[in-house]
């Protein structure tokens, strides 16, 4: 496909990779949005559930680094086309799966696969776009994942309903292998002489050992280790959470459980947007990211009042404001790693981040269904209430300065 000058080019790019991070989001969603169903069709139970969730969030953890070593080796247009292929076929493979054991399978083949964008799109907003614009850049395409997110509850609530639950997999898949295609014929790598100056300690790669030699790097990856669980809280537990807890069904979860996402959509581009008028207003990028990310941060305790809602109007209202900080703070630490970080390593430090948030979710995850199931839902909200807060100290911390290291 020819578009005639860089800048619509690059536009063009960015949206293909918010409809990729749709997709993406969309195919992850399902489990969640009918989960008494597969409860009752696997029979499983909450803790059953938790491991189904649990085989995807370690092998997602365990591909996240190997995902941006790829991106980083092998370019990021390659790596992502390889994702889109691979997790659309586990999504099909879930829709034929007969056993537990099969279905738990396929998840696993989706959490490895599916880290492929994350790593990819950032390398590619910190080569497309200049950093006056980049966090704004960045944010549109990940919100791509909310708005997965969004669509997910009418679009899978009405195909399990009058199709089926297997329908639910196989529609989603296939549309990720016709995506596959357009990605092919699209993307290109930005002309040498097109490319945004580069920003950083240094342009040129760094080495793998020097990175985890500093602090910023242990800064990012246990903010993300910290903060990440909520956001996941979101996706995995929240429309289960409106079903089991809040008297919703499965039709009404479909009509109204999307609000909590387009509104943490709106929240994390917005807070982008004032963070790049911020770096325009002559406050330092790096600078501009925490005091957004601390902002935010101070809103994180209305977890405490959910347990306490007694209708699923004010659960969803709550809803939103949890999704919306953790949206700003998912973006913000993907715009900090592009400020600090060489061009050459945000796609391995982008994965290695995002297994730190995985693995941080995958115990909250064991906590849940197990918490849940035995003193109740009011000891997770208290947990989720403090995590943001806590990793605002590790920000301002860790994340204090450029790492200077040996350039390969």
């Amino acid at each position: 496909m020819y578009v005639p000058f860089p800048n619509h080019r690059r536009w063009t790019i960015l949206g293909l990779i918010f409809v990729v991070t749709v997709l993406s989001y969309l195919d992850r969603q399902i489990v969640s949005i009918i989960k008494p169903t597969l409860k009752t069709v696997f029979g499983t139970d909450d803790q059953g559930y938790a491991v189904i969730i649990n085989v995807f969030t370690v092998c997602y953890a365990v591909s996240y680094p190997v995902s941006g070593w790829l991106v980083d080796r092998l370019g990021s247009g390659r790596v992502m086309l390889a994702g889109i292929v691979v997790w659309s076929t586990a999504c099909i493979g879930s829709a034929f799966s007969r056993t537990l054991r099969g279905f738990t399978l396929f998840r696993a083949v989706l959490g490895l696969s599916e880290p492929t964008t994350f790593p990819a799109q950032l390398r590619i907003v910190a080569a497309w776009f200049p950093p006056s614009i980049r966090a704004t850049a960045y944010s549109i395409c990940a919100a791509g994942g909310t708005v997965g997110a969004i669509v997910a509850p009418p679009i899978i609530g009405l195909l399990a309903i009058r199709f089926g639950w297997r329908a639910a997999f196989l529609v989603p898949g296939v549309a990720g292998m016709f995506i596959a295609v357009l990605w092919r014929l699209i993307y290109s790598d930005p002309p040498q002489e097109n490319a945004p100056p580069a920003t950083g300690p240094a342009h040129n790669s760094v080495r793998w050992s020097g990175l985890w030699r500093q602090r910023g790097l242990w800064g990012v990856l246990l903010c993300r280790f910290i903060g990440d669980p909520v956001w996941y809280f979101c996706l995995f537990w929240l429309p289960g959470y409106l079903q089991e807890q809040s008297g919703l069904t499965l039709a009404q979860v479909a009509r109204f459980g999307w609000i909590p996402f387009l509104i943490a959509d709106l929240g994390g581009v917005g807070s982008s947007i004032v963070s790049d008028w911020l770096v325009k207003k002559g406050i330092a990028p790096l600078r501009a990211r925490k005091l957004v990310l601390t902002a935010a941060a101070f809103l994180a305790p209305v977890s405490l009042i959910v347990p306490l809602a007694h209708s699923a109007t004010l659960v969803i209202i709550l809803f939103c404001v949890i999704g919306a900080v953790s949206l700003t703070w998912l973006f913000g630490i993907g715009v900090i790693i592009a400020e600090v970080f060489p061009l050459g390593n945000v796609g391995s430090v982008t994965g290695i981040a995002g297994a730190a948030g995985a693995i941080g979710a995958m115990f909250f995850n064991a906590f849940v269904g197990k918490v849940i199931a035995s003193l109740g839902a009011m000891h997770v909200f208290w947990v989720m209430a403090t995590l943001q807060p806590m990793a605002v100290a590790v920000l301002w911390t860790l994340i204090r300065s450029k790492p200077q290291v040996r350039a390969i």
